[in-house]
């Protein structure tokens, strides 16, 4: 339970804790009157018993039935259990009445405010009608009863009314405290829950972008060493090297992104030397013309950026392996002002769609070009390129014709260099 949840019944029990003082202190003086009043002893020891059976009477049925601010059959029988008590009190000893400074408060605080009004103003004018119906006394002392008991009125009244406040007041404000633990719960529960799509998202991008690329490679580099492996020994062994590399290097990676750490081919070197490694690689495996080169000042990028541009050319250099049947490469690394690109280019097939979004391309088409390979198993091709730039504030176009080759360019605004140059 957190803090806030139980805020709210400890500061009813303090409030109450404050007001059994007050009750108490109330008995203590009504019954010390009463002890040292006039009256027949009989009749002082009638009205101290009723008193004093007032407080079991409080603490068996009234304080829990005040705590829970609950409604039923005991808001009846408690209030009217107290208004009897009370009246053989006075009856028995006008120095009892001296006890309605504790009863109208439980009164209001047991009964709608009604009906405690009416019992309230019934017992402060209990007092004078006792000495009215007794007779013998004085007219001015009858005349300052019935003064006192009018002023005992309107402040029952106004003790009352403040009453209720408090106690709505305390229902809303611990309804108020539930209601944002709740709130604070279903937060939390929500992100959790986005913390959970969010992690399930990154390990999808990072598997489809190292392993299953890697795996792919294996196995097409596997089916050349078998086509290879009698015919051309020598080119089966290069081979089969490769494919000890590439599994080492999908070991490496995958140890990385389950760690959440920075890629190991970015650990110990540039960006541009990632990219030509990258490119190496990409002829390795499939024979193809890789041209990378560097445009502009090379300099430090953060690693967001360097993560977003390499992978961004590991899955574009995958897709022209398995879609483009393409002759020759061109991995372009651009630093300008204010901003890096990355541009990969083929001379393959090509695809139909040059206005259509990367992510419309993914959804409509499944498998074109430089776009998701149906065996992608969900959809992690240029629809998961495109989600990593647009995280670190970048842009990614997709150029495309039959025939004519595909263009994929990404470009990440660098806010450091902008503010730098102004």
């Amino acid at each position: 339970m957190t803090r806030e949840a139980r805020r709210a019944p400890e500061a009813r029990v303090r409030w109450f804790g404050l007001w059994d003082s007050y009750f108490v202190i109330c008995y203590l003086v009504t019954t010390g009157l009463v002890f040292t009043s006039g009256v027949p002893q009989g009749l002082r020891l009638i009205a101290i018993g009723a008193l004093t059976l007032v407080v079991p009477w409080y603490a068996g049925l009234g304080r829990p039935l005040m705590l829970r601010h609950e409604s039923d059959r005991r808001n009846t029988v408690f209030p009217v259990g107290l208004f009897v008590l009370f009246g053989i009190a006075t009856a028995a000893d006008l120095m009892g009445s001296f006890a309605l400074f504790a009863v109208v408060p439980m009164l209001m605080m047991s009964l709608a405010t009604r009906p405690a009004l009416v019992l309230g103003v019934l017992g402060n004018l209990l007092p004078v009608t006792m000495m009215w119906l007794q007779g013998g006394a004085a007219g001015p002392a009858v005349l300052f009863v019935l003064l006192a008991s009018l002023l005992g009125i309107a402040l029952s009244a106004l003790l009352g009314l403040w009453i209720k406040r408090v106690v709505r007041q305390n229902k809303e404000h611990a309804a108020l405290i539930e209601e944002l633990r709740q709130n604070r719960e279903q937060v939390a529960r929500l992100s959790h829950q986005a913390g959970i799509s969010a992690e399930r998202e990154r390990l999808a991008r990072e598997i489809h972008d190292t392993l299953a690329q890697s795996l792919t490679s294996i196995i097409s580099l596997v089916q050349a060493v078998d086509a290879e492996v009698e015919a051309a020994p020598a080119a089966a062994r290069q081979h089969l090297a490769l494919v000890g590399r590439v599994a080492k290097e999908s070991l490496v990676e995958a140890r990385a992104f389950v760690a959440d750490r920075t890629p190991a081919s970015l650990q110990e070197s540039s960006l541009a030397q990632a990219l030509r490694r990258q490119a190496d690689g990409l002829t390795a495996q499939t024979g193809l013309l890789v041209r990378f080169a560097v445009e502009g000042d090379e300099r430090p990028l953060p690693m967001a950026v360097n993560v977003v541009l390499l992978r961004a050319a590991q899955e574009a250099g995958a897709n022209v392996r398995k879609h483009a049947d393409a002759r020759a490469v061109d991995m372009v690394l651009r630093y300008g002002a204010g901003q890096v690109g990355l541009r990969v280019a083929d001379d393959g097939n090509g695809f139909d769609g040059a206005a259509a979004s990367a992510a419309e391309r993914d959804e409509e088409r499944g498998a074109a070009g430089q776009g998701q390979s149906q065996g992608d198993g969900g959809g992690f091709g240029l629809r998961g390129m495109a989600a990593r730039v647009a995280e670190i504030g970048g842009a990614m176009s997709v150029v495309s014709e039959p025939g004519a080759g595909t263009a994929v360019e990404v470009k990440v605004p660098l806010e450091e260099e902008a503010d730098e140059e102004r």
